[in-house]
């Protein structure tokens, strides 16, 4: 009989018992695939659980939120005579404040996406609107854009953003009739148009007193639209 080759001792391998596999047998194995089955049913059915009682507590505050924004943004003493039928909004088009001109730009935006009559006053353009507005709300130091929804005080660009992300804008716009097609044939839809007195200049010439201010026009030398019904609220 051969003896091994040289007296070197040969390493036994001996099996890791740590492993829950190692030497588990097929009713084992089942076994811990039902309990990881079972363990998982249980998390989702927790996790479910969870998502429904969010969706009711959600269901229950909806109704109680949207009347708290609308309640709390329009003031039915604050209103404009002879635009039930129309949205005004007072904006401006400068860039000099740069928030406040995003603002006005996010809520023209979103009022011109319902395609219903929007008279739009841009401060900019005539001052006269701004002393308009302040006697409107009474108040002398005013933030851009403010909106009235047919004749009603609706707020400012954070009450017409909130209303709109909840659904609520729509449903207060939708009241109103759609705009007519077209824009104004005399103005092209800007609402203002160049002095016919002064030709924009805002001087007059006379050979009695020579050069004067013109009056018939405002600070940029424009005069509102005759025929445009938006320039005439």
């Amino acid at each position: 009989m051969w003896l091994p080759w040289g007296n070197k001792k040969m390493p036994l391998r001996i099996h890791d018992t740590s492993s829950p596999f190692s030497c588990s047998s097929f009713k084992d194995i089942q076994h811990l695939c039902t309990q990881d089955s079972s363990a998982s049913s249980k998390r989702n059915a927790n996790v479910f659980h969870r998502v429904r009682i969010v969706n009711s507590l959600l269901r229950s505050w909806g109704p109680a939120r949207t009347g708290k924004i609308t309640d709390s943004v329009s003031d039915p003493s604050i209103s404009i005579p002879g635009a039930e039928k129309r949205v005004v909004v007072y904006f401006t088009s400068l860039r000099v404040v740069r928030s406040t001109f995003e603002d006005c730009k996010t809520v023209r935006s979103i009022l011109h996406g319902f395609r219903v009559s929007i008279g739009e006053r841009n401060l900019s353009m005539d001052s006269r609107f701004l002393n308009e507005l302040r006697g409107i709300l009474g108040q002398s130091n005013l933030t851009l854009p403010r909106v009235f929804i047919g004749g009603r005080y609706m707020g400012g660009a954070e009450e017409i953003k909130q209303l709109h992300e909840i659904g609520e804008l729509k449903k207060i716009v939708e009241r109103l009739p759609a705009a007519e097609p077209g824009t104004c044939v005399v103005c092209s839809g800007y609402r203002f148009l160049l002095c016919n007195e002064c030709n924009g200049s805002r001087k007059l010439y006379t050979q009695k007193s020579g050069f004067k201010t013109c009056t018939a026009c405002n600070e940029n030398g424009l005069i509102r639209c005759p025929s445009c019904s938006c320039a005439q609220l």
